[in-house]
């Protein structure tokens, strides 16, 4: 997309020369620089002719038109002085010609330091508006008595059973007619409230979870979900959001972060900053300009070009762009793949930024950013709120933030506070005067802690008494609802209340303040920017297209062999049959190649919508270049295809014909795509789309008119051949075939016609030639169909996934009974504990005890790790084969203290405890580990280790009782008496503070269920309850606003005070968090330590030991001293001070008692024995396998996506085969009713099976990452989890194939017998059965389940291929015969003929035969099957089950797709 690069001078050259020709028009080029370029003729080039001639340029500049005035500038060249060839290298330059070099050297001069230069530059913008007194458009946001309502399910409705599930689907269609009885509350999130959003000041939005502070951003943005119920009004300057376009005017900055993977981070921007277009800068400008002329004033060159180049529509990339790009820090990673589940990226902090400058390079005025900071370090959110406090100052944005953590530093860059808790608004109005509110309400905020953490717990039941100020008093808890009614009476409550009372005066709204268009860039420039957005995804994409031609030529190649042109006659109808079986296989596979289009469709689909809602783009803008660019890549497949076929198989050999076969394959190919993508947009989730679009499949397969001839279809399916595809591309690729010559010139067996008709009048097939063009323009508008109501669907249709939010019958019964503290909010809802759990702050309630453990420490001397070199490194020159990533680490960690391990990003904190942990699967170790004093054995330790992994893998439809339970009775010895185990259970649940939740559903992280905090305190509990001696957590606190950080710490403080040993990294502590921890391992980047040793109280010994190092600055008042630490020992510190804080900590006293502390634990006690255990596992293997298979069948019956689907699907293909093939089964006088009964058996057990497989996929890939963690926990062998999976899906498949069998079977009318049914419902299951251990398999041998989909679907086409119902076995070429013996699709078919039709001894008609045949002979001979086959066949089939399951219980056990 860039242009070719030139060097500065260069390009600056180029852009002058065409700037200047654009611009001057009659003027010539030594006029402009008349004036001595390269120093006047006299060689003075003094200060004075500089200043001369910049006042010369900007008069040539006012003397240019207007339209090329706004669009030249006077560039100073950013040359370094030693590289000039004349002093003045400023000349006038037309701004859309400045490359990127030229823009990214504008941005590296002018904003060296962001948060500093930043602040000087909108100065000077300021101060140039301010001269010729323009006035900003500003936006005043006001909100007056907002109520928002939603409607939830109670109590243990909420749990996604399948019976549930049910009931909430036939309730919600009853609903939809009137009929109402499900139990639902209304749950209020917002509670009248009011208030107001001034422009030029920072608005922070602080609350705890579930407290509204989402929804409140929305209703302001005017982004509701249209599902929920709204009271009140908001204005935006007194205009009603239906007034204007309250979704162009502002902003609003998403939580979630999607992004297409395949881009980098700059193309994301300029794709953003191309749609968003540039607002009302360009009409400023004019107007700006046009003032500068009259008053005579010379602007400032580099405000004048960044003003020009930032108000440039429909430019591929922007100086806006860079400008971001180095805002919020991200120029580090410009050129960075923003990455997905598919390619390694750039990391979730640097994701979170993107979001933000995604929506920052467009023109809103207005924004509302939301928790934009999840996932930075402290010092790059200050960088960034800093850099946007500027914005609003200097420029009058409105901007309103939430933020989780604020530190004390970024809290008061901000100018007013909206304090929201419970829905009600409990202080809105400058940061000076709120905590004066509070101590008027009788709460004081303690000397060390930061003031936002005190509003988040202050309001809080559970913590709002330990600020109680006045201790004389009795302390009273004060319910929110009664702080929101002191705030009104509170001085600054009382002068909102009386701004709000007197409405905004819509004549003083700026005319440029609010839009109101929906697009503000030409429809033209949308799709094109949308155009070059799709190519290039297309070439970033390109070894999927790659992949497919192979996958096209392969088939192709297999198709051609199987019918080889020496193996093809024309002879009869029965050679005329084989040839109609290669042209169905031809239709065939070039439709069901575009299956991966469905899965690919629907990654692609969170991104669409979320640009159709952010207004980028309209969805037509997607959907046409999404068309457009794929018909290339089908013209290529279908060539390969149509010219390796076409003559291997000997079909008609006429270059018109072949050429019309060609146009067919193309027409396919595109019905396909069109079809798959209306059926993704429509579907929307994988699991939905694989089953809507198998039941679509397998309607247009049956309903194609080649199963079933036309005239036998019932009249009531009729309707649906002339829908379906298929049977246009039957009737125009078999009519090419036949009506050529060859075959009409030839007499048919009963020689009353031609042979090409005889075989066409067998299949109903019209014998016209019109009917080829028919077919073929029938396709042409099925193409044009599909696509068109794909792009409705994308207009349309709500984006997928919303959480369901979910109360206790108890908060229902006290919403009812309006009382106060009943309010609940949002889905994962904190439910109030009432009981103070944590009685005394000493410990000395010790608990978590019933069973005993032994406290062990752990000592580690010269841990050193390396990994191999990266390539990207070695093609950077450098030579050493190995990378090291920790030098030398020494320490030791003991029973009852709590170690923090710290340091900056990439120092190596996680490496050094997956190293000591026994995690890494890759790597060199080397270094001595001792477990109180005696050699670590990772089998043992295992066993009494616990690993706390940051991010939070849990099986997500098991609710937190069954998962600890899960844990306990895998983890916790035999010896322990199941009692006991409960007891022990109950009792870490109180340890953890998660009793009150522990019916809840765990769900998926960011979709449903426990909130982020909850899923922490369980990673706990679950290791906890395996009572563990020693345990690791990794970023307990990450992600956590700072009331659910201090419950997450309470937990471990708990957890150390029971006796055990607890180390934490850490990544940014607050105050608090920080100073309780007792000791300290501080690493530096390159895994050295720099300081090893107790903290001290508030924090003294690391203070005092940092700040005895020369040249490192006292800490300021109330600083955090983990910020502090960071920041003076940080790499540009070491610079600076010119010191090495490792070597420096060496040769401490610190670094000498640390030695000796190691060598002392690393003797054993006196009368300490080593670690033994009897066995592995604490289970044995068939314990181990019935805890496995306990959670599994939780698993699976609380998990209606997979099962309901699935057993819905297979109703629905039941009930369509039963009513396609009515009664066929009495038929029994030609060889095409046989043909038809294969087909409808064949069809039917296929596309079951297909979707079992497909949508077993994600459901084990789920599991996969829950199994990784639990099997390095020493939880269990792979084996006996393996076997449950493989054994939770036989009850499962059982009653699918139950109600399957009796619906199909009565349908179409088999014979009646006892063996017959019994044979027939055996080859159901153990189809069923296959299919869906064949899924199981190849995700286990995939790295997730996007790729086995695609690998699973090669194997269907083969299945397909050589089911033997397309080409019977004997006309199978020697060559391919041995894959028929190995397709289980092969067997099922053999089966299910054979056990229906083997003694089946009447007559029937063959074309092209005589004598008619008895049926069971011509079975014998035209299928190649023998009647008394049953036995091996019934073998083979549970074999096939046996030999998948096994292949995915061996590979789940030897391949680990988690790299660490």
């Amino acid at each position: 997309m860039e242009e070719p690069k030139l060097s500065i001078s260069q390009s600056i050259g180029r852009s002058i020369s065409r700037g200047i020709s654009r611009a001057s028009g009659s003027w010539r080029m030594e006029d402009v620089f008349a004036t001595g370029v390269g120093g006047s003729h006299d060689g003075r080039s003094s200060r004075h002719s500089m200043e001369d001639e910049e006042a010369l340029r900007w008069a040539a500049l006012e003397k240019l038109p207007t339209y090329n005035r706004l669009r030249t500038t006077i560039f100073k060249s950013y040359i370094p002085t030693d590289q000039q060839q004349s002093p003045t290298d400023q000349m006038l330059v037309d701004v859309r010609d400045l490359d990127p070099q030229a823009r990214q050297s504008f941005i590296d001069k002018i904003f060296k330091v962001a948060e500093e230069d930043n602040e000087i530059f909108l100065r000077k913008f300021r101060d140039r508006v301010d001269k010729v007194g323009i006035t900003l458009p500003t936006v005043e946001v006001r909100f007056q008595n907002l109520s928002v309502e939603a409607d939830c399910h109670v109590g243990d409705r909420a749990l996604p059973t399948l019976i549930n599930t049910t009931r909430n689907i036939a309730e919600s269609l009853l609903a939809s007619i009137g009929i109402s009885f499900s139990e639902k509350a209304k749950l209020r999130i917002l509670k009248n409230t009011s208030g107001i959003i001034r422009p030029g000041r920072m608005t922070l939005l602080l609350g705890p979870p579930s407290s509204g502070k989402t929804t409140l951003l929305l209703a302001l943005a005017g982004r509701l979900d249209p599902g929920l119920e709204v009271e009140g009004e908001i204005t935006y300057n007194g205009h009603k959001l239906n007034e204007f376009e309250p979704r162009r005017t502002s902003a609003y900055i998403s939580q979630m972060d999607i992004h297409a993977g395949e881009m980098t981070v700059k193309e994301t921007l300029d794709f953003s900053a191309r749609c968003q277009g540039v607002g009302s800068r360009l009409e400023m400008l004019t107007e700006l300009a046009k003032r500068e002329k009259e008053a005579g004033i010379f602007p400032e060159a580099e405000v004048d070009l960044f003003m020009k180049a930032t108000a440039i529509e429909g430019d591929d990339s922007s100086l806006i762009t860079y400008y971001t790009l180095r805002i919020l820090g991200l120029d580090v990673c410009r050129d960075t793949f923003v990455g997905d589940v598919m390619r390694r990226g750039i990391s979730g902090g640097q994701k979170k930024r993107v979001t933000t400058g995604e929506m920052i390079v467009g023109p809103a005025k207005t924004l509302f950013m939301d928790e934009i900071s999840t996932g930075l370090d402290s010092s790059t959110t200050f960088q960034i709120v800093k850099c946007m406090q500027q914005v609003a100052h200097l420029t009058e944005n409105t901007i309103l933030m939430s933020l989780l953590q604020p530190a004390p530093e970024t809290f008061d860059l901000f100018d007013d506070i909206i304090l929201l808790s419970e829905g009600q608004i409990v202080y809105l109005g400058p940061r000076e005067h709120i905590v004066e509110f509070f101590e008027s309400c009788g709460f004081k905020c303690p000397e060390r802690k930061g003031t936002a953490d005190f509003l988040q717990e202050v309001t809080s039941k559970k913590d709002q008494e330990q600020y109680w100020a006045d201790r004389n008093r009795a302390y009273r808890y004060i319910p929110v609802s009664e702080f929101s009614q002191r705030f009104k009476s509170f001085h600054v409550g009382e002068k909102m209340q009386s701004e709000l009372s007197v409405p905004y005066d819509k004549n003083q709204s700026h005319k440029a303040a609010l839009v109101y268009k929906k697009y503000l860039v030409p429809k033209m420039e949308l799709f094109k920017a949308s155009w070059d957005k799709e190519l290039l995804l297309m070439k970033r994409n390109a070894p999927i297209y790659v992949v497919r031609t192979i996958q096209i030529v392969f088939l192709s190649t297999i198709c051609t062999t199987l019918y080889l042109r020496t193996t093809m006659h024309v002879r009869n109808e029965i050679d005329g049959s084989l040839y109609v079986g290669a042209l169905l296989n031809s239709m065939l596979i070039n439709m069901f190649n575009g299956l991966a289009d469905l899965s690919f469709t629907v990654m692609r689909l969170p991104v669409v919508y979320k640009q159709r809602d952010l207004m980028f783009h309209p969805p037509w803008a997607f959907t046409l270049p999404a068309f457009l660019l794929r018909i290339p890549s089908a013209m290529i497949e279908s060539i390969l295809w149509t010219s390796i076929l076409y003559w291997g198989v000997d079909l008609a050999p006429d270059a018109s014909r072949f050429f019309k076969h060609l146009l067919l394959v193309f027409l396919i190919q595109n019905v396909a795509a069109g079809l798959f993508r209306l059926i993704a947009g429509v579907c929307k989730t994988m699991n939905i789309a694989n089953t809507g679009g198998s039941i679509v499949l397998l309607s247009i397969f049956m309903l194609g008119g080649f199963i079933l001839p036309k005239t036998q279809i019932p009249n009531w399916w009729e309707w649906a051949y002339w829908l379906s595809p298929l049977s246009y591309i039957f009737k125009a690729i078999t009519i090419n075939e036949f009506l050529d010559s060859r075959w009409t010139s030839l007499r048919s067996f009963d020689n009353s016609t031609n042979l090409g008709f005889s075989v066409l009048k067998n299949l109903d097939i019209p014998t016209s030639e019109s009917s080829y063009w028919i077919g073929a323009g029938a396709l042409f508008g099925f193409v044009i169909l599909f696509n068109v109501l794909f792009t409705v669907s994308l207009m349309y249709m709500q984006a997928p996934g919303k959480p369901q939010a979910i109360i206790s019958k108890a908060e229902a019964a006290a919403m009812d009974g309006h009382a106060t503290e009943g309010s609940s909010t949002k889905k994962n809802k904190e439910m109030r504990q009432v009981s103070s759990s944590l009685s005394d702050p000493n410990g000395a309630s010790k608990k978590g005890m019933v069973l005993p453990f032994t406290p062990l420490a752990m000592s580690f001397d010269s841990m050193n790790y390396f990994v191999d070199m990266p390539s990207e490194m070695r093609e950077q020159g450098v030579t050493e084969n190995r990378l090291q990533l920790l030098r030398d680490v020494t320490g030791a960690f003991r029973p009852g203290v709590l170690t923090a391990l710290m340091g900056v990003s990439g120092a190596g904190k996680t490496t050094l405890m997956d190293v000591l942990a026994g995690r890494k699967t890759g790597g060199y170790i080397e270094g001595d580990i001792r477990i109180s004093g005696y050699p670590k054995k990772q089998e043992t330790f295992a066993r009494i280790s616990g690993y706390c992994e940051q991010t939070d893998i849990h099986s997500p439809t098991v609710t937190v009782h069954e998962s600890l339970i899960y844990s306990a009775f895998l983890r916790l010895s035999k010896e322990v008496s199941k009692d006991d185990k409960m007891i022990f259970v109950r009792e870490v649940m109180e340890l953890v503070e998660l009793e009150n939740i522990k019916d809840a559903i765990v769900g998926l992280p960011g979709v449903s269920g426990l909130s982020t905090e909850q899923r922490k305190r369980l990673t706990i509990a679950v290791e906890l309850v395996a009572n563990p001696s020693i345990i690791f957590m990794d970023e307990p606190t990450s992600g956590l606003d700072a009331r659910a950080a201090a419950i997450v710490m309470r937990a471990v403080r708990n957890t150390v005070d029971t006796g055990r040993t607890v180390v934490c990294t850490i990544h940014q502590p607050s105050i608090d968090i920080f100073e309780s921890f007792d000791e300290l391992l501080l690493l530096k980047r390159g895994g050295q330590v720099i300081y090893s040793g107790p903290l001290g109280r508030h924090s003294q010994q690391i203070i005092e030991y940092f700040e005895a190092v020369n040249g490192v600055p006292k800490i300021p008042e109330k600083y955090n001293p983990a910020t502090w630490m960071l920041e003076v020992s940080s790499g540009a510190a070491e610079m600076r001070l010119g010191i090495d804080f490792a070597e420096h900590f060496s040769t401490s006293s610190l670094h000498q008692r640390n030695k000796a502390l190691v060598k002392e634990l690393s003797v054993p006690p006196p009368g300490a024995a080593d670690l033994h255990f009897e066995t592995q596992y604490a289970q044995s293997s068939w314990g181990q396998f019935t805890s496995c298979l306990w959670k599994m069948w939780w698993s699976y019956w609380r998990n209606p996506d997979y099962n309901l689907v699935r057993f819905f699907f297979t109703l629905l293909c039941a009930i369509m085969v039963g009513t396609i093939f009515w009664k066929i089964g009495n038929k029994k006088s030609t060889s095409n009713d046989l043909s038809a009964v294969i087909g409808a058996m064949y069809a039917a057990i296929f596309f079951v099976g297909i979707n079992n497989s497909q949508t077993v996929q994600p459901v084990v890939a789920t599991e996969r990452t829950v199994f990784y963690r639990e099997r390095a926990a020493g939880m269990y062998s792979s084996l006996p989890y393996a076997m449950a999976q493989v054994i939770v899906e036989i009850p499962y498949v059982f009653a699918q194939t139950v109600y399957y069998s009796a619906i199909v079977y009565t349908m179409v009318s088999f014979e009646w017998t006892a063996t017959k049914f019994f044979w027939s419902f055996f080859l159901n299951f153990f189809s069923f059965l296959y299919f869906t251990y064949f899924g199981m398999m190849t995700v286990s041998v995939t790295p997730n389940e996007q790729i086995a989909a695609i690998f699973a679907a090669g194997f269907y086409l083969l299945f397909n291929i050589f089911s033997g119902f397309y080409i019977p076995r004997p006309k199978i070429p020697g060559w391919w015969i041995w894959y028929y013996w190995i397709c289980p699709m092969a067997w099922t078919v053999y089966g299910c003929i054979v056990s229906q039709y083997h003694d089946a001894d009447q007559l029937i008609k063959v074309p092209g035969q005589t004598p008619d045949p008895t049926m069971s002979g011509f079975i014998t001979d035209y299928y190649g099957f023998e009647l008394d086959f049953m036995g091996p066949v019934a073998a083979v089939l549970v074999g096939f089950c046996v030999f998948f399951a096994f292949l995915y219980a061996f590979f789940l056990r030897t391949l680990n797709f988690q790299m660490r």
